[in-house]
């Protein structure tokens, strides 16, 4: 067993680069939909996922979300967003200026989406905060996977988790009397820093601790155990993404 620690930067590109080799994703960009949604983990996944089929020509992930968490006071406070559209693939071919909105009533079993999330609980479930008040993207992904099941898998960052069931957490924040988002629980398989590690090594790899200072603020400390190949194979993954920058919002 060896020990790694992955900031949340870091952690982003690694599951980019776990997504863009999963079997799933590459069946589907043979010979179906993938679409994935706007938010700053999935502007990753989408730049390694489009690379890995020569088209990445023309993407920018600075501008690709719709809403992010950013500190009081920061400088970046004001930046503007020039979203224009989701990432949607067709058999291999990037279909330019579209949203989940243009095509979520043509995808059907066998598609996927790829949908970001806010919070993960000790359970394994995801849920995202809800800003719009007809349920946004999330509203419409769950129409085409509970109505026709669309697969939806979830990139998310370990830095996310939460102590209690998101569900529980859920009824608190929708409650009438409550402020602020709301939240919506999300059906679809959970895809964090530690499955990409098993899927890109074999190797197991489990949450031990995390935080820091100094830029390692909300990082993870990551046992990795396996084969001494496995852990090889874990170090040079590791280290190809390590020195990751802090993610910076701004226009596309």
């Amino acid at each position: 067993m060896k020990q790694f620690l992955l900031t949340p930067s870091a952690g982003k590109r690694l599951i980019g680069k776990a997504l863009a080799a999963h079997p799933i994703i590459r069946t589907v960009l043979k010979e179906g939909t993938l679409v994935i949604i706007a938010g700053t983990t999935n502007g990753y996944v989408a730049e390694e996922i489009l690379a890995s089929i020569d088209h990445g020509e023309g993407f920018s992930r600075k501008g690709f979300y719709r809403g992010i968490t950013i500190p009081i006071g920061s400088a970046n406070a004001g930046s503007q967003v020039d979203f224009s559209d989701d990432v949607v693939i067709v058999a291999g071919v990037r279909q330019k200026d579209k949203t989940i909105f243009d095509v979520v009533d043509d995808l059907g079993s066998g598609d996927v989406i790829l949908k970001g999330a806010n919070a993960v609980d000790p359970c394994g479930r995801a849920a995202v905060l809800i800003g719009d008040p007809k349920g946004g993207t999330a509203a419409a992904a769950i129409h085409a996977v509970v109505g026709r099941r669309v697969r939806m898998i979830i990139p998310v960052g370990l830095e996310k988790r939460v102590a209690e069931d998101v569900a529980d957490l859920a009824v608190t924040l929708n409650d009438p009397d409550a402020q602020g988002p709301r939240m919506l629980p999300l059906p679809g398989e959970v895809f964090t820093e530690l499955e990409a590690i098993s899927l890109l090594t074999d190797a197991s790899a489990r949450l031990v601790a995390s935080g820091g200072v100094c830029g390692a603020e909300g990082a993870c400390w990551i046992a990795v155990t396996g084969s001494e190949e496995q852990i090889a194979a874990a170090e040079e993954l590791i280290r190809s993404v390590a020195k990751e920058p802090p993610f910076q919002p701004g226009l596309k």
